[in-house]
């Protein structure tokens, strides 16, 4: 629970506000965009809500908020915002919220198949998330990107009997299907597992109707740059590796990315490859760079 007490200098003065146990993990950011913005190394409200739906999307923010942090003066019923997840992303792929400390805030994702319904990484366990996940069809499969972004998987896996996908590089623990090598493994005719070593070296990315790709800690939407982005400095096996992997997606198609960290995307996959291209491109420049410093 946040605490008035910890409350941190930068939140404008009104019923919500960020405290400092705030792990800036920019959850909050891409639910509430209106009210809470990056400050130093925290998110902090820069606006307080003033219409019913970004009031609703704060209360979602704090639902959502893997520390806790986010506070408000007065006692809020949050019922709403706790029914909104899983919340519809688009067609049958729905973002879980309730994300995990453990996984520094990662975005959890639930594909509803009529052949079953797939977790795309875990989230916590929390019983309002867990009980209207089985009113939806429970969990058949659990696809885990890599080591990081785990959360709560053994719960899920012993709450619902679902499998847990994984590449054997990354798995610290017993997992039901274990991948190996670089080869693409098809799980079902609408579920392909493409290995992309270089975040860690047993990161995967999960490939869904041909269209929407969940990237996990590989590849995400930078607002900024108006383009499709990796991050280098939380790059934990190889840089040369991740580019390389990042590379690799040239050859699919696909109109989502749907990561695990930084904002999803949607656009035609003819505007996505071409984000994609510069993705690479920028990838190939920095690592150049590098080298050119290291000699």
């Amino acid at each position: 629970m946040a605490s008035v007490k910890k409350r941190l200098p930068g939140n404008v003065a009104g019923e919500f506000y960020v405290d400092s146990t705030c792990i800036d993990c920019d959850q909050c950011r891409q639910i509430a965009p209106a009210t809470f913005r990056a400050r130093g190394e925290h998110s902090i409200v820069f606006r307080q809500p003033a219409t019913a739906e970004e009031l609703r999307r704060a209360d979602k923010a704090m639902v959502a908020c893997p520390s806790g942090s986010i506070g408000a003066l007065g006692k809020r019923d949050l019922s709403e915002a706790i029914a909104a997840y899983p919340e519809r992303v688009d067609g049958n792929v729905h973002f879980c919220g309730f994300a995990a400390e453990s996984t520094y805030g990662g975005s959890s994702y639930l594909i509803v198949r009529p052949q079953g319904n797939v977790l795309v990484d875990a989230p916590r366990f929390a019983r309002h998330l867990v009980r209207r996940i089985e009113e939806i069809g429970g969990v058949r499969l659990m696809f885990l990107t890599h080591v990081d972004d785990v959360g709560d998987h053994a719960k899920f896996r012993r709450h619902f009997g679902c499998d847990r996908v994984m590449h054997g590089d990354d798995a610290r623990f017993p997992v039901e299907r274990r991948l190996e090598g670089e080869e693409p493994a098809r799980l079902a005719d609408d579920l392909l597992v493409i290995p992309t070593p270089g975040h860690t070296k047993g990161h995967q990315v999960l490939l869904y109707a041909g269209r929407m790709l969940f990237t996990g800690d590989h590849l995400a939407w930078s607002p900024e740059e108006h383009s499709l982005t990796a991050y280098r400095d939380v790059c934990w096996y190889s840089w040369a590796e991740q580019t390389r992997s990042v590379e690799k997606l040239l050859a699919y198609r696909f109109d989502w990315v749907l990561p695990g960290h930084g904002p999803r995307h949607h656009c035609s996959s003819r505007e996505m490859h071409h984000h994609l291209e510069r993705c690479v491109r920028a990838m190939k420049g920095e690592r150049q760079r590098s080298v050119g410093k290291t000699r």
